[in-house]
């Protein structure tokens, strides 16, 4: 019987099932218990479903054509043909043909989050390989806090990350790096005289240590919360209702001597603390506006008086100069009649006598009628 190995195949000669050796391409005659089996040369593993590969490491042709990768468990092994990746290997050892090939391995250790440093970066967003990377993104306006196993690793500048997920697990946390505002709203405090407030505030900070702030503190908003909180509570507490209207810009300035000192424990700067709204409650907003109108309204009749007085004062003023002053008299004559023509559609005159004298002694008639 005769056996063809063709132009890329390889042959492997075994009698009476034992390997003997490997064949090249050609024909070749089968008897007395031989027989070949026959794989093609390519990039796939050499594998025999019922032969244990190992078996042709015997034959130093074999070990020539060939190259031997052994994966662990434990670790990740990435196989790459031609500098191309193929894929991933599973625990074992495995053969590949180097026949105008070349077959080279990484091998990842997934005990180790980091990555080796001439790992190829393309494969981090390959589907094949997505599911053991783990990717870690930090904004511009951010810093993040690195932790293997909960345990705390390092800080992390702006960047996106890749790290491995093996048996460590791989966490991050961001924290903010630029100004931060947080509003303070809705806080009710009595006044000493018993007046119930709500005031709202507002707070920008800068973190000033970003591990710290994380490592060293419980929910750092929470605790600044609480701290403006309290003092608002003293300030208001301690004065009257109209102290506190009066005095607005002062409980801001109080409120951020004292925010600012918390603010160092929790490793915060203070840029500012300041009061936005004191909100008064519905009785005590309808009497303040009562005492606003009356305010404005007594206001209002004071001005009035003052501009009738002026005005009084002037006529009088203007009377005692014209008794003084003939002339004078005269104008202010002449102006009234000018004013009063202006009303007036025709006027008739007879007899003797200048025209004024006529003209202001027919008006004087007029105006009795």
């Amino acid at each position: 019987m005769k056996v063809i190995v063709n132009d890329g195949y390889k042959g492997f000669l075994f009698k009476n099932g034992v390997f003997v050796k490997m064949l090249g391409a050609g024909k070749y005659g089968i008897f007395g218990g031989k027989e070949i089996s026959v794989a093609e040369v390519g990039d796939d593993e050499i594998n025999f479903p019922d032969k244990d590969t190992r078996i042709f490491l015997r034959d130093p042709a074999f070990c020539a054509q060939t190259v031997d990768a052994e994966a662990k468990s434990g670790e990740l092994t990435l196989h790459f043909v031609n500098g191309n990746y193929v894929g991933k290997l599973t625990a074992g050892r495995h053969f590949f043909w180097t026949e105008d090939r070349e077959h080279t391995f990484v091998r990842v250790n997934l005990s180790n989050p980091e990555f080796p440093a001439d790992f190829p970066a393309y494969l981090y967003s390959n589907p094949l390989f997505s599911p053991y990377v783990c990717k870690i993104e930090v904004s511009e306006k951010q810093k993040g806090l690195l932790y293997y196993d909960k345990k705390f690793v390092k800080l992390l500048d702006a960047g996106t990350y890749y790290f491995v997920k093996g048996t460590v697990k791989v966490e991050a946390e961001t924290v903010e790096t630029c100004l931060q505002q947080q509003d303070i709203v809705g806080q009710e405090i009595l006044t000493s005289d018993k007046v119930a407030l709500r005031v709202n505030c507002v707070c920008s900070y800068k973190i000033t240590d970003f591990v710290k702030v994380k490592t060293q503190t419980d929910d750092y908003r929470a605790q600044l919360h609480t701290a403006v909180q309290l003092a608002l509570r003293d300030y208001v507490g301690e004065r009257r209702l109209d102290e506190i209207l009066a005095g607005k810009s002062e409980m801001s300035a109080y409120l951020k001597d004292r925010v600012k000192a918390k603010g160092k424990e929790l490793f915060l700067e203070i840029d500012e603390a300041a009061v936005k709204d004191i909100i008064l409650p519905g009785e005590i907003r309808d009497i303040m506006n009562t005492v606003l109108v009356a305010e404005k309204r007594a206001q209002a009749n004071v001005i009035t008086r003052r501009e009738e007085v002026a005005s009084t004062r002037s006529l009088l003023n203007t009377a005692h100069l014209m008794d003084e002053n003939k002339t004078l008299y005269k104008l202010k004559e002449l102006e009234y009649i000018e004013r009063i023509c202006e009303k007036v559609g025709n006027i008739n005159l007879n007899g003797g006598g200048d025209l004024l004298t006529q003209l202001t002694a027919a008006l004087g008639r007029n105006d009795k009628k």
